[in-house]
């Protein structure tokens, strides 16, 4: 490793890799401080060519786009729901996929720009350009042009995320998209499969279906691998329902373009078999961008499974060179979780602060066609590592009012609070199926983070008629046996 230049002599106090929601909260609250701070951002393109402005993962092909699009699918489904409340919709109600996108995009070109004015306002350096480490307070960006800034600084921030992970098969790379090409996808993706079953694939399926096309997920194993699975079969369920198709314990073997234009996916399992689409759409998980940054030239030690850092407190094994966001080992990737850490690392580092950041009990929610939203352990992390014999799980299903005038189908509307069975009995998690599941589970999050016992639910007065009210009437423990179905609204 190259030797570390002397104190005083870095050209910035704060070198940033990374334009994302980690990096930038960060950056932008270290520059409140009085620190001198630069960004570094530069997209790589897809494998289709995609790329993008400064925001990160979230803000262009994530968390915004994927949750406009689930709304878009949402208000089809509540234009046809309409007519069961008087509403006169003429035939025929249609859609417009280049229509969405084109709103989508404005939308993600608007706040890309706020940053870069944000930026400027905050006075923080912007480069366009894509880091690579020389030693530990060295960094090369080099531009899209081809030329190189050599840029040095007291600290660095890695924070530049993951992509999407392509799995080995022939055909992948040349036919198939990802969730980085779909949301500025120019033309309908017609009838798609969806190779993955995490929360990216599931959410994804979801709303191509709402929107009006055929979706099929391709399952190598379980479905939203790591939540609770009672929740998960409901989920499921739901979206069997909704029409979407589910090809279970396959593994695709090939893709190949057909004369007609369609692509032809072959596959392996329990049974093999075939199938043609318009689009495959990967979602096999995500790679962190780790090795993309030379980082043994800085001397940063990488998880040899995740190719991820190990961190304490955000601090990777170098003592100057910091890491938040997707880029951490065993921590959440959520973008707030990114932000958090962001924040109060900087409040670490040029503020005095001490406080560090918290991962246990993040909420999160999966915006599947019924929506799921959760926080805590789930029913078996709990049984793990309490045991069965000391925990006890309360659950109902419940019936939204707003469900009954269209005969909107209730059967998969279901919570769940585990709890210890010693009084207090403390709350270790509490999970959600229904519309709005990340309003509901938002709040739940906080009293959790509080100390939320069960006697606290009971003492509770709920907002009638609501549907997170729920939460406060829940009674009915697995262990009783008793049926958890509602008689009325009101019972």
């Amino acid at each position: 490793m190259a030797p570390i230049v002397p104190s005083g002599q870095y050209d910035f106090d704060l070198l940033v890799i990374g334009g994302g929601s980690g990096g930038l909260a960060c950056a932008k609250e270290a520059s409140s401080f009085g620190k001198q701070v630069v960004v570094l951002d530069f997209v790589i393109p897809s494998e289709r060519g995609t790329t993008w402005g400064i925001g990160g993962t979230c803000v262009n092909v994530g968390c915004i786009p994927k949750k406009l699009m689930h709304q878009a699918s949402l208000l089809g489904e509540s234009i046809h729901e309409a007519r069961s409340y008087g509403w006169n919709i003429p035939e025929p109600v249609t859609f417009n996929w280049e229509s969405l996108v084109e709103a989508v995009q404005n939308h993600i070109k608007s706040v890309n720009w706020v940053t870069r004015v944000q930026l400027r306002d905050k006075k923080i350096e912007y480069v366009n350009g894509h880091g690579v480490f020389e030693d530990a307070h060295t960094v090369v960006a080099k531009m899209k042009n081809g030329k190189e800034r050599r840029i040095t600084a007291k600290d660095i921030l890695i924070a530049v995320g993951g992509r999407p992970r392509y799995p080995e098969f022939p055909g992948c790379k040349e036919y198939c998209i990802t969730s980085d090409d779909l949301f500025s996808l120019p033309t309908a993706p017609g009838n798609t499969l969806v190779i993955g079953a995490g929360y990216i694939g599931l959410e994804c399926a979801g709303f191509l279906k709402g929107l009006g096309y055929e979706a099929t997920v391709m399952v190598r194993s379980m479905l939203l691998r790591g939540f609770d699975r009672d929740m998960v079969n409901l989920v499921q369920a739901e979206m069997e329902d909704k029409g979407v198709k589910f090809l279970i314990g396959k593994i695709p073997s090939k893709v190949s373009k057909q004369p007609n234009g369609k692509l032809l996916v072959e596959w392996e399992g329990d049974e093999n078999g075939q199938g043609e689409f318009d689009t495959v759409l990967v979602a096999v998980g995500r790679k962190a961008l780790s090795e993309e940054l030379n980082p043994s030239a800085a001397g940063l030690e990488i998880h040899p499974e995740s190719g991820k850092f190990i961190t304490v407190a955000e601090q990777t094994n170098i003592p100057n060179i910091y890491a938040v966001g997707d880029v951490l080992h065993g921590r959440p990737e959520l973008t707030p979780v990114a932000i958090q850490a962001g924040k109060l690392l900087a409040g670490r580092l040029y503020n005095g602060t001490q406080e560090q950041m918290d991962y246990d009990n993040v909420a999160t929610t999966i915006f599947s066609p019924l929506e799921y939203g959760c926080v805590g352990l789930t029913e078996e992390e709990a049984i793990n590592r309490y045991t069965e014999d000391k925990i006890e799980v309360y659950h109902a299903y419940y019936k939204p009012t707003e469900f009954f005038i269209p005969q909107k189908n209730v059967k998969h509307c279901y919570l769940k609070v585990i709890t210890l069975l010693e009084a207090p009995q403390k709350v270790l998690g509490m999970h959600f199926i229904g519309p709005q599941a990340g309003e509901v589970i938002q709040g739940y999050a906080a009293a959790i983070k509080a100390g939320l016992t069960f006697q606290h639910l009971k003492d509770t007065v709920g907002i009638h008629p609501t549907i997170s009210e729920e939460f406060t009437r829940v009674g009915i423990t697995k262990r009783s046996g008793d049926d958890p179905t509602p008689q009325s609204c009101c019972s």
